[in-house]
């Protein structure tokens, strides 16, 4: 056993639970039937939700990347150098315990199925962070830069990372991500073993081109303007948004029938009573749609940007309909799910959270009064202040300065709403409350610098490994270059990849491009190393050059002269020859 590992679990594989995690991508809190959306069909979890404990007051981040970095760690996402959802920003860092890391060394088996979202490459790739079996999609989802080439957005017959393999898949990615979990359930319950297997799929994110068609043809033919935020539309704008809410659905909808696929499964294996099945969502809709009694969406620190049900099934242990509005977030569910398995937190790891455990078992009532704090926004060092929201229960103190921006100028405008009294937050009552005012934006100020100096060099983005046994080519991409100019994934963008190497190597080094494009030049550099190469014309894969790469931490990059306009390439391979 490792000395990570202090706790003690129960002997026998019957005396503790297996553990299932379903988060979905960009479904919002309000996606749901038995959360009043009489629009979207979700039976299995609405039958699920009956039969489970349900937290109404769960606060994620208002985006994907974060609330991953919080959800695997039982920390707040600025302690792991995760801050943002790309361009070197989505990778946390290697020191961070997870929950996969804990409970395979308590002897669970382990698996990881659609999107991790935390690194692509070594050492951050989820087989690297505790999960024994791994099928994910690169960087934050099918249709992103970080696609396998000749497989760019296919959400049917996708080219997955099978334990860090590109493997061609057949079928609807989340069906896929689904049939992969019950294979893994199925193979660790006949070796009668504990398994925790995470489920996250990348629907409903974006992009929609490629969804469930009947469902989709089902869903054209439905009146979404009762969930529309804006029921003014003409004709065009409300055909417009039929089409995207309808393929929205169809992937809710789906990921809902594969829920119900999932239990027929554990009913099947018996060993669905002492299965504990979460699901949540990881941030607010991707899109201004209904979302109950609050407002904002993703991206928005307002509630419907960063709230989540949670339902907790567990048959024998938490009673049906078992309900808590207590103030509850990602950074609780490392400690409830270890707290639930008997599995101690390790013994120097420091968490943010607490087991929400006894709120829904009954064993005791009480709760401390507590504080938590949601924040991010884009670049590369978070700011005092910006787009941030600290829930006090009853009080939300926010300043909704935009998840986009850097960074907001001038002096920070606070409100403070009674989230009890005004759910939708439209009073700001923080001339009426001076004292509850002052004294939330003085415990804001402590968390901020507490999280920014949880290990030196704070921000410092992490490195990705090369040239190791782990990995028998790296695959560079636009998720984790650092961006250094013009738009960040546009055409016209380049960037630089931060790389460290255990010893100097010769590497082959191809460049493939997205686009075809005129005959050019590029100039390869590593470190103080560079290298030129000639650019064929129309070629978008097989430039290659061989190229010395030094040991140590070095900056990679990339500059294609394409009449003389320079560019970054889309994609680098290295390959240690």
């Amino acid at each position: 056993m490792s000395l990570f590992y202090a706790g003690t679990v129960p002997s026998t594989q019957a005396e503790r639970p297996n553990v299932i995690v379903i988060m979905s991508d960009d479904q919002g809190g309000g996606d749901y039937g038995f959360m009043g959306n009489d629009i979207i069909r979700t039976p299995e979890l609405d039958a699920m939700a009956k039969q489970s404990g349900l937290l109404t007051k769960f606060y994620v981040s208002p985006v994907c990347a974060p609330t991953r970095a919080s959800l695997m760690t039982g920390r707040y996402n600025y302690r792991t150098r995760c801050i943002d959802t790309y361009i070197g920003r989505a990778m946390m860092d290697t020191a961070e315990v997870t929950v996969a890391e804990v409970l395979r060394e308590a002897d669970y088996r382990t698996g990881i199925f659609g999107k991790w979202h935390l690194g692509d490459l070594y050492p951050m790739r989820p087989m690297d962070q505790g999960f024994e079996d791994s099928l994910i999609h690169r960087g934050g989802g099918i249709g992103q830069p970080s696609d396998p080439i000749g497989a760019e957005g296919k959400y049917t017959d996708p080219t997955l990372l099978k334990n860090g393999v590109e493997t061609l898949m057949k079928g609807y990615c989340t069906d896929i991500y689904f049939d992969g979990a019950i294979d893994f359930i199925e193979s660790v319950v006949k070796r009668k073993e504990n398994f925790f297997a995470y489920i996250a799929t990348n629907a409903p994110h974006g992009p929609y081109h490629d969804v469930p068609e009947k469902l989709y043809q089902e869903y054209l033919k439905v009146d979404f303007r009762p969930i529309m935020i804006n029921k003014k539309v003409g004709s065009a704008r409300l055909k417009s948004e039929t089409d995207k809410l309808a393929r929205i659905c169809a992937m809710i909808t789906n990921i809902d029938e594969n829920v119900g696929r999932l239990f027929e499964k554990l009913d099947e294996l018996g060993v669905r009573k002492n299965t504990i099945v979460i699901y949540l969502n990881d941030n607010g809709p991707n899109s201004k749609r209904y979302v109950g009694d609050m407002r904002g969406m993703k991206t928005h620190v307002d509630d419907g940007g960063v709230r989540s049900p949670l339902v907790f099934h567990w048959p024998t242990k938490v009673k049906a309909l078992k309900t808590s509005d207590e103030l509850c977030a990602h950074i609780d569910l490392m400690p409830t799910i270890l707290d639930a398995c008997g599995v101690a937190m390790p013994a120097k790891v420091k968490i943010d959270g607490r087991s929400f455990l006894s709120l829904l078992t009954g064993k005791k009532n009480s709760w401390p009064k507590r504080q938590v704090v949601i924040q991010t926004h884009r670049g590369n060092v978070p700011q005092l202040y910006h787009h941030f929201a600290l829930h006090e229960e009853p009080w939300k103190l926010v300043h909704p300065t935009g998840f986009g921006k850097e960074q907001f100028i001038g002096e920070p405008k606070l409100e403070l709403y009674d989230l009890g009294k005004d759910p939708y937050q439209k009073n700001n009552v923080a001339a009426q409350h001076p004292k509850v005012f002052q004294r939330l934006k003085k415990s804001y100020e402590n968390w901020f610098a507490d999280v920014s100096s949880s290990r030196p060099d704070n921000y410092a983005p992490p490195r990705i490994v090369i040239g190791t046994k782990h990995e028998s080519r790296s695959v560079l991409t636009r998720q984790d270059w650092r961006h250094a100019a013009g738009r960040p994934w546009g055409r016209d963008s380049n960037g630089y990849w931060l790389l460290e190497s255990l010893k100097p190597d010769n590497y082959e080094v191809e460049l493939i491009f997205k686009e075809e494009h005129p005959a050019g030049q590029a100039v390869i550099t590593a470190g103080k190393t560079r290298k030129k190469l000639s650019l064929v014309a129309k070629q978008k894969r097989g430039h290659g050059v061989m190229m010395a790469l030094p040991a140590g931490r070095f900056k990679f990059s990339v500059e294609a002269i394409f009449n003389g306009k320079t560019q970054g390439p889309h994609q680098v391979i290295l390959k240690v020859q």
